[in-house]
């Protein structure tokens, strides 16, 4: 029988090669692994885990239900950064619903998290995610600027981040607002 730790990272492979349903079973028996060694925060990363498999089949309600579990353990466990964490999965769930008020709420709560616990890429990613949610939202302005503060907090940027970053300079040298 294979160990918990085993277990998740057989899951995490499949993960990566979009087995979802697949690594959604095996972190299934990776948490039942943990539960049996009195491992709540690793019960709760397995939850989340899951929760992420269900979102990525679209199987939005499931995905809220079980990161929900998760993110109670970890508030009970006094975990303040993978309980950020599970925010930013809820809002990334919530925006993919259509829901914006929640995932603008989740982000913000996490966001808010990873300021106090000074995790300036897990900041950045947030407000990065908030400013796109606010920018499809039609806030233009806003979700610009907290587009621009997120990318500000991050060291590396991929492409696309690149190319945004580059026109918000050329947008702020012609407004004057950089």
């Amino acid at each position: 029988m294979p160990s918990a730790q085993e277990l998740q990272d057989q899951g995490v492979k499949l993960f990566h090669d979009k087995d979802y349903e697949g690594a959604s079973r095996v972190f299934h028996q990776a948490m039942d692994a943990y539960e049996v060694e009195g491992k709540r925060d690793m019960v709760a990363e397995m939850q989340t885990n899951i929760g992420l498999m269900h979102r990525a089949l679209s199987e939005h309600q499931q995905a809220l239900d079980i990161m929900q579990q998760a993110l109670v353990i970890f508030q009970e466990l006094n975990d303040a950064l993978r309980s950020a964490k599970v925010l930013g999965n809820l809002g990334g769930v919530y925006a993919a619903m259509g829901d914006k008020e929640q995932a603008f709420n989740c982000y913000r709560q996490a966001a808010d998290i990873f300021s106090e616990l000074d995790e300036k890429k897990l900041y950045g990613e947030t407000l990065v995610a908030m400013g796109d949610l606010q920018i499809r939202d039609g806030k233009l302005t806003v979700g610009a600027a907290m587009y621009e503060a997120g990318l500000g907090n991050l060291e590396q940027l991929n492409t696309s981040q690149k190319v945004i970053k580059g026109l918000l300079g050329i947008r702020n040298r012609l407004t004057g607002g950089g």
